[in-house]
């Protein structure tokens, strides 16, 4: 059984806060898109997750916020679940393959047409665009020919800093999404048996996930073994598994909008040396930066241990990036700990440990989310952080 989803009250909130962040930087409107498989920004906001269209959201300085979709039946589907009042159509948001005539006639407008219907676009002179490195630009372009003279900004770090601290009432939604990804790795993990294709294995994990009541998955969860390890982004093959071979689980939950991962790699009778070595250093990273996260700490000072970690091993050369990252609407929400990263870390912060390592010839995560508490952290998943060897 699901939990009792977030009041509308909720939406209205982060809403507010944003307008009070627009009012301190002088910002009139925010525009916000979003696709099925992007689709944090907008389902933070009001609730709403597209599919087969895509979406949009406008967010004036002062009043209600107006959610954009491609078409009719996206409209419709929009009105009955979103939290937001304001529903539109504009035409540039439709799927890539929609009908080129509706039987049923529907209002489509562009964003002039739009705007028009509100009184705080007479007065628009800053525009702020999240998601701005997939915004379309079809849909950038009519955006500025409603409204040439405003000057654009790119807003995600502003976005960012409201996402990253989460609310009591995210706090559930979350730990339900760690605690389904958790249980479907365990079960992944006891169906593997040598000749057992990865994508089998991967089958289970997706079925143990929906029966536990994830909508579905915050990326392509995979299952890769042997030379597939090597590749930090994968999927499921039909390569069968082998005895004594590395074996990679990367599982991850969508519950109710918020996402919940765990990785880990395993064994099938005792590993290569080099592999076992790997392994080792990987439980080492995770227990270092998990160890070392806590509020008023530095990300930049968490990487530096790290990255002291990968020298030691001779692993610099083929790493990827620091050791935890932000989460929460999306798999990943900014907050890398990297080199130059120069935020503080606050209660209420979400993070994965992320603990990609490779030698060249094996690869292999670990990963465990973990949420900033006033005096340290809560872990969401700990399932056998440690040499996962199977008989």
């Amino acid at each position: 059984m699901r939990i009792k989803e977030l009041p509308k009250e909720e939406y209205e909130k982060r809403v507010e806060k944003l307008q009070s962040l627009m009012k301190k930087n002088d910002l009139d409107l925010i525009v916000c898109y979003s696709s099925e498989c992007e689709s944090g920004v907008i389902r933070y906001f009001t609730g709403f997750w597209p599919f087969f269209d895509f979406a949009s959201l406008l967010i004036p300085r002062e009043g209600e916020p107006i959610l954009l979709t491609g078409g009719p039946e996206s409209a419709d589907f929009a009105k009955v679940s979103s939290k937001i009042k304001n529903v539109d159509i504009n035409p540039l948001l439709v799927e890539t393959s929609a009908p080129t005539e509706w039987i049923r006639k529907a209002e489509s407008n562009n964003f002039s047409e739009i705007l028009k219907k509100y009184k705080f676009a007479k007065n628009i002179k800053k525009i702020g665009v999240s998601n701005y490195n997939i915004f379309p630009n079809l849909l950038f372009k009519d955006l500025i020919a409603a409204m040439p003279d405003a000057e654009v900004y790119n807003v995600d770090d502003l976005i960012l800093e409201l996402q990253s601290i989460k609310s009591e009432k995210e706090i559930p939604f979350i730990e339900e999404a760690y605690k389904i990804a958790q249980q479907s790795l365990i079960k992944a993990i006891h169906s593997i048996k040598e000749g057992v294709a990865e994508y089998e294995i991967e089958a289970v994990a997706r079925k143990e996930m929906l029966e536990l009541g994830a909508e579905g998955t915050p990326y392509p969860t995979w299952v890769c073994s042997g030379d597939n390890t090597i590749l930090s982004l994968c999927r499921s093959t039909d390569k069968k598994i082998k005895k004594n071979e590395l074996i990679q689980l990367t599982i991850g939950s969508k519950y109710m909008g918020y996402c919940g991962n765990i990785c880990r790699p395993v064994s099938l009778g005792k590993p290569k040396d080099n592999a076992l070595r790997l392994m080792k250093i990987g439980v080492e990273a995770s227990n270092y930066a998990i160890n070392k996260i806590k509020p008023g700490i530095q990300a930049s000072d968490v990487f530096k241990g790290y990255y002291e970690i990968l020298l030691k091993y001779n692993l610099e050369e083929f790493a990827l990036y620091g050791p935890a990252h932000g989460t929460g609407s999306s798999e990943v929400e900014g907050l890398w700990m990297s080199e130059n990263a120069n935020f503080i870390i606050k209660p209420n912060m979400l993070f994965n440990v992320d603990i990609w390592l490779s030698d060249s010839i094996n690869g292999l995560r670990f990963e465990d989310g973990i949420l900033i508490t006033e005096n340290g952290i809560k872990m969401l998943t700990s399932y056998k952080r440690e040499v996962i060897i199977l008989e």
